[in-house]
């Protein structure tokens, strides 16, 4: 038996949990005729969407996706107040239940122990002609039930591998591939074996258009056009580093396969010895900004987590900070974590000033320096004036103290930080004791 034979062994789904699938699918579609009829809402078409749709799902993931179709004459305000109400009648029967917004709102609850999305959409003629983000999805499934029989399996090793190798899902806080993506791979290559074979020469730019009928052009890394909408690219959301992470490890896999890159083991969190060696061996500094995490959805927190530490970066740099590294990681607190070659700095600050011969910015740098608290010394190098200057933020505990707010840093993250944070430096950092912050660590010792 092949080691991806071994693996699919693994995820393939049962033939009773199929069976178990497809009677809540049809249960919970059944369901969404009987609400709208119940409510003397006309016209609506249940819909089962997504992996559970395309028998493309793994062993374990009950996740269903409902889709509410609506006419396409329908207003977007009946939409949101009829989609929900159809919803909420179906989740009467379920648990936990939760509004969340995308484009628009939808329910997401708990039934019979299946995670259950019930997302109301336009029934459109054409993927092109979408009146809302998820339109689209009705058209996906339609595409990929047509073209993936006999190539499922490969979908499933893939999905598995991606995952293993943290490379699968589009959210935000992955900006990996997507399910969708995934499928029209597999569909391109033709199998789980010939795409690690061909990422393994991707360069970006590539374009797949299996179709070839993109009409747009994109700048992304990675653009596969939809072979539903000619104008839609389904690896926009793929981000640079992971689309070179994705070619990296297809190259060691291929060089040395193994079970690992599917199924890898749990980092364990480091202990407190162990960090404070690695931060020693590197020799560098390291600093933390520390939060209280406000309570949002993934695709809005971290976006904004990324945000701040581009901005943190920035700030540091203005003021002659050099970075190494830095990350963020958020639970019930956030934490921008940055390594910088030291977080001090001399008192001293080189300032260079006009050449002499520029008369008036000359005599003004002069006059401006000379009497200055501010100056050590002031003297003339290669024909221009040079004042060394007293830095005004000479660690960068102080800097970040000051003027953190000052940083851009999104809506909800600049209120958490107006509320309140708190700058731990080197072996402090060993004080937030959480164990999941403390496998983010290892990003810094993966290479020991």
């Amino acid at each position: 038996m092949t080691l991806e034979e071994q693996v699919l062994e693994r995820i393939k789904p049962s033939p009773e949990e199929k069976k178990k699938l497809e009677e809540i699918a049809s249960e919970l579609l059944q369901k969404v005729s009987d609400a709208a009829k119940l409510l003397g809402i006309n016209g609506i078409t249940p819909k089962l969407v997504g992996s559970a749709a395309r028998n493309t799902w793994i062993s374990g993931t009950h996740d269903l996706d409902v889709f509410i179709a609506f006419p396409e004459s329908t207003s977007r305000e009946e939409l949101e107040n009829n989609g929900l109400l159809i919803a909420r009648e179906v989740a009467k029967e379920g648990q936990n239940i939760e509004e969340r917004y995308a484009e628009h709102p939808y329910l997401n609850i708990e039934y019979k122990g299946f995670d259950v999305d019930l997302v109301p959409c336009f029934a459109v003629d054409s993927a092109s002609n979408i009146k809302s983000a998820v339109d689209r999805t009705p058209f996906h499934n339609e595409f990929i039930k047509m073209s993936i029989p006999g190539r499922e399996d490969d979908v499933l090793i893939m999905k598995q591998f991606m995952k293993g190798t943290g490379t699968y899902g589009s959210e935000l806080r992955t900006q990996g591939f997507s399910g969708y993506l995934t499928e029209i791979l597999i569909i391109h290559y033709g199998s789980f074996r010939n795409t690690i074979r061909n990422v393994c020469n991707w360069k970006p730019g590539l374009t797949i258009d299996m179709l070839e009928h993109g009409i747009l052009k994109h700048d992304d890394p990675l653009v596969v056009i939809d072979p539903t909408d000619p104008k839609r690219n389904v690896a926009a959301a793929l981000s640079p580093n992971q689309f070179a992470k994705f070619i990296d490890v297809c190259r060691s896999y291929t060089e040395k396969p193994s079970e690992e890159f599917f199924f890898p083991r749990e980092k364990e969190p480091m202990q407190k010895e162990e960090i404070i060696d690695m931060m020693n061996s590197r020799g560098s500094s390291f600093i933390a900004i520390v939060f209280e995490a406000p309570d949002l959805v993934d695709d809005i927190l971290y976006p904004q987590l990324d945000k701040m530490e581009h901005s943190v970066r920035a700030l540091l740099a203005d003021y002659d900070f050099q970075i190494l590294n830095s990350g963020y990681w958020a639970k019930e607190d956030a934490v921008i974590l940055v390594e910088l070659i030291s977080s001090e700095l001399p008192a001293v600050k080189k300032h260079m000033g006009p050449p002499v011969w520029v008369n008036e910015h000359a005599r003004g740098f002069k006059q401006k320096y000379e009497n200055s608290d501010e100056l050590f010394s002031m003297y003339i190098e290669e024909g221009f004036y040079v004042a060394d200057i007293r830095r005004k933020f000479p660690t960068a505990k102080e800097l970040l103290v000051e003027r953190m707010r000052s940083c851009s840093l999104g809506k909800h993250l600049s209120k958490a930080v107006a509320d309140g944070f708190t700058i731990i430096e080197g072996a402090d950092i060993t004080t937030i004791e959480d164990p999941d912050f403390r496998r983010f660590l290892r990003k810094w010792e993966q290479g020991k």
